[in-house]
C-alpha cells in the first residue's frame, strides 16, 4: 500500500472514532449558544437603559470576556472557582465540580460578551427616520423597540451573530483542555493511539469545515427569510 493511500486510509478510518465526541459538541455549543444569547439580550437592555447603574457594569462585562483569551477564562472557572470555599458550599457548586458544566458556563460567558456587542450593532443601525415614523403614528417607545427596532436589527445582525456562532463552534474544542472528551478530546486519543497527527486532525478539520457549512446554509436561509420583504 503506497504511502498516500495509508494515509487516505487512516483519515477516513479516524473520522468514526473521532465523531464520538460529536453529541457532546454538539451539547456544548446548543447549551452555551442559547444561555449566551439569553445573557447577551440582557447585556444589550442594560446598555441601552440609559442608567450609568446598569450600562456600566454591562461595559465592563463586556470589555473584560472580548479581551482576554477564552482558554485562560476556561482555566480559571475550572481550575480557580475551586479554591473558594463560598463556592463549593453553593448550590452552583453541583455544576461547577463537574467540567462539563464550567465548559459550558466559559463558552456561555465568552459568547454572551460577543453576541451583545453585535446585537447593539443592529439596534443602533436602524434608521431613526423609521422611530421618528413610529413616534409619529402613536406607538409608544416599548412598542417601537418591539415592534421596528427589534425586527430589523435581528436582521441586521444574522451576518456577524452567525460568524459568531461559528467561532463558538470552534471554541468549543478547547473544553478538551479540562477532560472533556469532545471530537478534539477524541482525536487527542485518536493521535496518541496512533502517532499520526496529520492525518488525525485532518480529518478533526474536515468534521468541523462540514458543520461549519451547515451552520452558514441555516442562518443564510434565515436570513432571506428576515429579508423577504427586501427582495420584493
Amino acid at each position: 500500500m503506497t504511502p498516500v493511500l495509508e494515509s487516505l486510509t487512516l483519515i477516513i478510518e479516524s473520522v468514526p472514532q473521532i465523531l464520538m465526541g460529536f453529541g457532546l459538541t454538539l451539547q456544548l455549543l446548543f447549551l452555551s449558544g442559547i444561555l449566551g444569547l439569553i445573557l447577551a439580550i440582557l447585556l444589550l437592555l442594560m446598555r441601552i437603559s440609559g442608567s450609568a447603574y446598569l450600562s456600566a457594569p454591562a461595559m465592563v462585562y463586556i470589555y473584560v470576556f472580548r479581551g482576554t483569551p477564552i482558554l485562560v477564562q476556561i482555566f480559571i472557572i475550572y481550575h480557580g472557582l475551586a479554591q473558594f470555599e463560598a463556592i463549593r458550599e453553593s448550590i452552583f457548586w453541583a455544576i461547577l465540580r463537574e467540567p462539563f458544566g464550567c465548559g459550558v458556563l466559559a463558552l456561555t460567558l465568552n459568547t454572551g460578551a460577543y453576541v451583545s456587542e453585535i446585537l447593539r450593532g443592529g439596534v443602533l443601525g436602524v434608521e431613526r427616520g423609521l422611530l421618528e415614523a413610529g413616534a409619529a403614528l402613536g406607538l409608544s417607545k416599548r412598542h417601537r423597540f418591539i415592534h421596528i427596532t427589534t425586527p430589523i436589527a435581528v436582521r441586521l445582525a444574522i451576518p456577524a451573530y452567525s460568524n459568531d456562532v461559528i467561532s463558538l463552534m470552534k471554541s468549543t474544542a478547547l473544553v478538551s483542555t479540562i477532560t472533556l472528551l469532545d471530537m478534539m478530546g477524541y482525536a487527542r486519543i485518536v493521535y496518541a493511539e496512533t502517532y499520526a497527527p496529520y492525518e488525525v486532525f485532518t480529518s478533526l478539520m474536515v468534521i468541523y469545515l462540514l458543520m461549519t457549512w451547515i451552520i452558514q446554509r441555516a442562518f443564510g436561509l434565515f436570513e432571506r427569510r428576515m429579508s423577504r420583504h427586501i427582495r420584493q
